[in-house]
């Protein structure tokens, strides 16, 4: 892997006739860091397409390629890539449905758009997982014939697919009127029913875990069922006789869907399984009695997951936060407040209540400046990134609560950079102060070379523009592989010194192509 070459490869700022020259010479991870470009001129994204297929492929993504620029014969991956993103010629896929390479008609069956005569070969494609993943992404009209295939894996990927017909989703969890699944995945590798249990040894190791199969398909048709509760178009009637089924599993993906009937929203809250009670919990579903008798539950995770609950009464979520640790904010409730809850909630007795609310960016001045004047450096620490907050007023509070609010204070968009380097030069920096620093938009070149004593922040600090040009290319000949390819992708790196260090790198026979 060559460091500086990749870094070049990205480098926006690298002239035109530099570029041609690294696309000429590129070996295939250098190619692959070179499509990634957002600015290539027609020939430039031609000539690159050539060198390797996995470069044409992420070309093709980035809409650098037409169908003009591609030979399907000897690019097929780069041709089933238009076709993927709907740009490709159609002939195309009349030939790939054709291809004796099952993978590449995997690939074309997944296309979002394709001929009708295109999807009917799919849908009578010889190979399961091809009409498996056609089933996946298909039209109705196709998802719903296919709910009658012979495979349960076919009738999985219906299950999953979200253009499925409601009354086809509801059928596939019933099995009325479709005529039984005749093969699995399980029955197609061994004899069945087989001797041991599905989870000892499996002579297909191809076999996903706890693949079952006694002569019903059964593990095949539980994953079914579990595609189907998880399918927001499958009717809510079809799932109410799931709330007591014996599988937690399928509980469990009940306990998701926001249609969740009260009823069984109820009876999901006595689950015997701790996970299908927590899933419950953050349901926005559930209403205020629900969510006070989960707020009670001591099962794992129950309660962080009902804190994160839209839903959550306020009081209730101050009790949960005293309780125990919540976990990643900000929190949905705290981001739905009204106005008259925000001013409740600055004023809360609570401080990790205060922080909660901290962590917004849209609160009004008032409250803003109120909460920056918080005793707690926790609530302090949250706040810190806060627009609208001035030079005195941050300043402020990295004098009064130190390194505890540094690095919010340095990660706040509006710091002005002489803040930036008054922080940058403390006599016992930060490193995640720095590494905020590092990336701020404003900083400084000053400040930038204070960043590089930390390993971290220095692979930064290398890509920032701001970073003096002399710096950039010291630089690059650094030990960390990765501040050299962000030393290289520096646009302030200078021309003349992305040419020479180009020359002296692909001077070295091992770096060609």
């Amino acid at each position: 892997m060559n460091h500086v070459l990749r870094g070049l490869a990205v480098n926006e700022a690298l002239p035109s006739e530099l570029l041609d020259r690294l696309i000429a010479v590129a070996d295939e991870d250098v190619a692959y860091c070179l499509a990634a470009r957002t600015v290539l001129s027609r020939e430039q994204a031609v000539a690159l397409a050539a060198r390797f297929e996995e470069s044409a492929v992420r070309l093709a993504y980035g809409g650098h390629l037409t169908a003009a620029d591609i030979d399907p014969l000897t690019q097929p991956r780069a041709a089933l890539a238009l076709l993927d993103e709907g740009s490709g010629d159609p002939e195309w896929a009349r030939s790939f449905a054709r291809d004796p390479d099952a993978d590449r008609r995997v690939k074309l069956a997944a296309c979002p758009v394709l001929p009708a005569d295109v999807r009917e070969a799919l849908a009578a494609d010889p190979d399961v997982p091809v009409v498996e993943e056609l089933a996946l992404w298909s039209t109705p009209d196709i998802a719903t014939r296919l709910a009658r295939h012979p495979h349960a894996e076919v009738r999985r990927a219906v299950a999953a697919n979200e253009a499925t017909p409601p009354h086809v989703l509801a059928a596939l969890l019933t099995g009325e009127g479709l005529p039984p699944a005749e093969r699995c995945l399980v029955c197609d590798a061994e004899e069945t029913p087989h001797p041991h249990g599905p989870y000892g040894p499996r002579p297909d190791r191809d076999l996903r875990p706890g693949a079952s199969c006694t002569g019903s398909h059964e593990s095949t048709l539980q994953e079914l069922a579990q595609q189907a509760l998880r399918n927001p178009a499958t009717p809510v009637a079809a799932l109410l006789g799931f709330v007591d089924h014996p599988s937690w599993l399928l509980r469990h993906a009940l306990a998701t869907r926001p249609d969740l009937p009260p009823e069984a929203a109820a009876r999901l809250t006595g689950d015997p399984v701790p996970g299908v009670r927590a899933e419950l919990a953050e349901n926005p579903v559930l209403d205020d009695a629900l969510i006070r008798v989960l707020a009670a539950d001591r099962g794992h995770d129950v309660r962080r997951r009902l804190a994160h609950n839209p839903r959550v009464p306020l009081d209730v979520l101050s009790d949960l936060a005293a309780a125990i640790k919540v976990g990643p904010s900000p929190l949905p409730r705290i981001a739905a407040a009204s106005p008259s809850e925000v001013e409740e909630l600055s004023a809360s007795a609570h401080p990790v209540m205060r922080m909660f609310l901290a962590e917004r960016r849209d609160l009004p001045a008032p409250i803003r400046e109120a909460l920056a004047d918080d005793p707690d450096a926790k609530v302090v620490k949250a706040i810190a990134g806060h627009p609208g907050l001035s030079d005195a007023r941050l300043r402020s509070m990295v004098e009064r609560h130190g390194d505890q609010v540094v690095a919010g204070v340095a990660a706040n968009t509006e710091a002005p950079p002489a803040l930036l380097e008054d922080l940058a030069r403390r006599v016992l920096p930060v490193g995640k102060a720095l590494r905020a620093i590092a990336r701020h938009p404003h900083a400084t070149g000053t400040a930038l070379l204070a960043c590089l004593a930390d390993r971290r922040a220095r692979r930064v600090a290398a890509g920032h523009p701001a970073l003096r040009p002399e710096a950039i290319v010291e630089l690059l000949a650094d030990h960390d592989g990765d501040v050299v390819e962000a030393a290289a992708a520096n646009p302030s790196l200078p021309p003349s010194a992305m040419a020479a260090v180009m020359a002296d790198v692909m001077a070295a026979p091992r770096v060609r192509a």
